[in-house]
């Protein structure tokens, strides 16, 4: 999985400061909060799991600071709510290069992000992609091991 060593090895205040965002508690906890998995997480996961620390406005205006500046990326589920997983080194600010395959299980409905890159694709005069994402569905690893153990 991509990043996944990176994941549970980040230090969010270095990363507040190399893009240039004062490292407040409640930012430097939903980094944290986020690094904890190799996958990604939605806002409402990260509300039960921050609690009362961080309110539900403060924490999104937090993920959409971390978006615009190439922190985090978005990966929609297959019920159309935002996920967010940490960005790739590559990424800046309002220019994600986090092209690769998302995967979402339809048993435990977690998404991860795979160490599989998308073919570049060519686009046709006067189009130009800002980004591009694919998403595989099925059965994740773990999944695939609970069913074989039954």
């Amino acid at each position: 999985m991509e990043n996944q060593s990176n994941l549970m090895h980040i230090d969010p205040v270095n990363i507040l400061k190399d893009h240039d965002l004062k490292h407040t508690k409640q930012r430097v906890r939903v980094l944290e909060e986020i690094a904890l998995d190799t996958v990604a997480i939605s806002q409402p996961e990260l509300e039960k799991k921050l609690g009362k620390e961080i309110d539900r406005v403060t924490l999104y205006r937090i993920l959409n600071t971390y978006e615009d500046k190439g922190i985090l990326h978005r990966i929609m589920d297959m019920n159309g709510t935002a996920n967010y997983a940490i960005c790739s080194s590559s990424c800046t600010e309002h220019h994600h290069h986090d092209e690769h395959v998302h995967f979402n299980c339809s048993n435990c409905q977690k998404i991860y992000c795979l160490d599989v890159k998308i073919p570049s694709i060519k686009m046709p005069p006067g189009f130009t992609a800002s980004s591009i994402n694919t998403t595989a569905y099925g059965i994740c690893e773990k999944c695939s091991a609970g069913m074989k153990a039954d």
